[in-house]
């Protein structure tokens, strides 16, 4: 039997934005590698072992997961949304890198999911439809210092942003942070989407004026998108409608 690693998206939550091509390589997996809550995810079967593992352990994992496939086994890493977003693919290659040379050598596959910020703008309506950009606000693996620059430029760009782990228990400031910087930075009252836990039972989506969002509005489940200065928000019964045109004036 030939080995490979597959690292590969589950989309935001609900089954139906799994995509078909990782729906196959895990019907042919022998070991699903991950991040407890998305193991989870993966039904049991028989020939199949789940290596459940916590979280901040991502190159660990890797290692384990490369070591597995250089042995024969057919592995997939599972990450939530999309591996190549803020994800385990990039921890693999890192692994990959520094470990042995015939790591280099194995069938080594990235396959796309649903990112939450996708999902979360489909529900909004369009707030991505032109240039945007996406930050982590963590300050795990980056220091707050270039968190705040990157908003800076972003706001002085005029960009949209998505936001992602915007707000842990172990760290609930830093979220209140970026929330001052945009208002110093943005100079306008844009619309500000909340989108938790899109596609699950626990979807909430909630549209504020940038002025009107505190940081309560956020959890780490919860994709925070900020309009660009075009970004248009339509009324109407129910949530409104968010959008930016697809067009910039000179």
């Amino acid at each position: 039997m030939t080995g490979w690693l597959a690292i590969a998206g589950l989309g935001p939550g609900a089954e139906a934005l799994v995509t078909p091509e990782v729906t196959a390589a895990l019907a042919e997996a022998t070991d699903i590698v991950g991040y407890i809550p998305y193991v989870a995810r993966v039904a049991a079967r028989e020939g199949l072992t789940l290596h459940a593992s916590d979280n901040r352990v991502e190159l660990d994992r890797a290692r384990h997961a490369l070591e597995m496939a250089a042995n024969r086994r057919r592995v997939v890493v599972v990450s939530s949304g999309d591996p190549g977003v803020f994800a385990m693919a990039a921890a693999v290659f890192e692994a990959v890198e520094a470990g042995p040379a015939d790591w280099r050598d194995l069938d080594i596959r990235v396959l796309p999911g649903i990112t939450a910020m996708l999902a979360a703008a489909a529900r909004a309506g369009a707030p991505l439809g032109h240039d945007f950009c996406a930050i982590n606000l963590s300050d795990n693996l980056k220091p707050w210092e270039l968190i705040e620059k990157r908003l800076r430029l972003a706001a002085a760009a005029d960009f949209a942003m998505a936001f992602y782990n915007p707000r842990s228990k172990a760290r609930p400031e830093g979220f209140d942070r970026a929330l001052d910087v945009l208002r110093d930075a943005c100079g306008d009252d844009r619309p500000v989407i909340f989108a938790r836990a899109v596609s699950t039972p626990e979807e909430t989506l909630r549209v504020v004026p940038l002025t009107e969002a505190t940081p309560e509005m956020a959890d780490m489940r919860t994709v925070v998108i900020v309009g660009s200065s075009l970004t248009r928000v339509i009324p109407r019964d129910g949530a409104p409608i968010v959008y930016t045109p697809r067009s910039a004036p000179e």
